[in-house]
């Protein structure tokens, strides 16, 4: 093959300078299904009852475990029930609230502010598109992406959280280390879309249960084989990348 073909092929791949898109995708869709074995029950776990409350949530939970805005949330949502609650509220009240959940100032004046956009342009209702929910103050893709596929049943993106951006990397189904939305779009490639919402979750359980930070239980890991462990230090040397 001529240098030329050969470069081509590199630029457009990831695992493997020589795993054409074609198999990286077959690749992906046998990591789903063996990931599906593992954790049939994953689903979002932030608790939420209604749309808002899981943008509230999502906000809450930036650089914050999601088991510390579950135990945020209730007290939070029972004092603010409506947009127009939190919309009203000084946002000092909601600062009280959610301090434990850390940037509790940023937090607490971007859920007021979108509270805010939400009742004067979209009649109290959290919108279902991505371009209205990026008009959010505080929501950029990963919140939007995270409300669209969990409380209206939307695929429009591939939530990218730190587990997400982790993991797709050690993966190789990305050699982006930087840009969460080149992370997304490399995803979007080689998942179908009807999965985009459960990939995410299939990622984000993989990461709390095995796949975890800095050091990965990779023994007996679902997608061990599937799998080049990208950047994991073995015995002190780094892993292919």
């Amino acid at each position: 093959m001529a240098k030329k073909g050969v470069d081509a092929i590199r630029r457009r791949t990831y695992f493997h300078p020589m795993e054409r898109p074609q198999e990286l995708k077959t690749r992906a869709r046998k990591i789903i299904m063996r990931l599906r074995k593992a954790y049939p029950n994953a689903a979002c776990s932030l608790e939420h009852k209604n749309p808002l409350q899981l943008l509230i949530a999502t906000i809450l939970s930036a650089q914050c475990t999601d088991a510390r805005v579950n135990k945020v949330a209730p007290a939070l949502f029972a004092r603010f029930r409506t947009a127009k609650d939190f919309a009203e509220a000084p946002v000092a009240e909601i600062e009280t609230l959610v301090r434990s959940t850390g940037f509790y100032r940023n937090k607490s004046r971007s859920i007021k502010m979108s509270c805010r956009a939400i009742c004067d342009k979209f009649g109290g209702k959290v919108p279902d598109t991505m371009e209205e929910l990026l008009s959010l103050h505080g929501v950029a893709r990963k919140t939007a992406n995270v409300v669209l596929g969990n409380a209206f049943g939307k695929n429009e993106g591939v939530v990218v959280d730190t587990h997400v951006f982790r993991i797709a990397n050690r993966m190789g189904l990305t050699n982006e280390k930087k840009n969460r939305d080149k992370v997304e779009r490399h995803l979007m490639d080689f998942v179908p879309r009807k999965g985009w919402t459960e990939f995410s979750h299939l990622l984000i359980h993989h990461g709390r249960a095995v796949c975890k930070a800095p050091t990965p239980r990779c023994e007996g890991c679902p997608v061990e084989a599937l799998c080049p462990r990208a950047g994991v230090r073995v015995s002190g040397v780094a892993a292919r990348s």
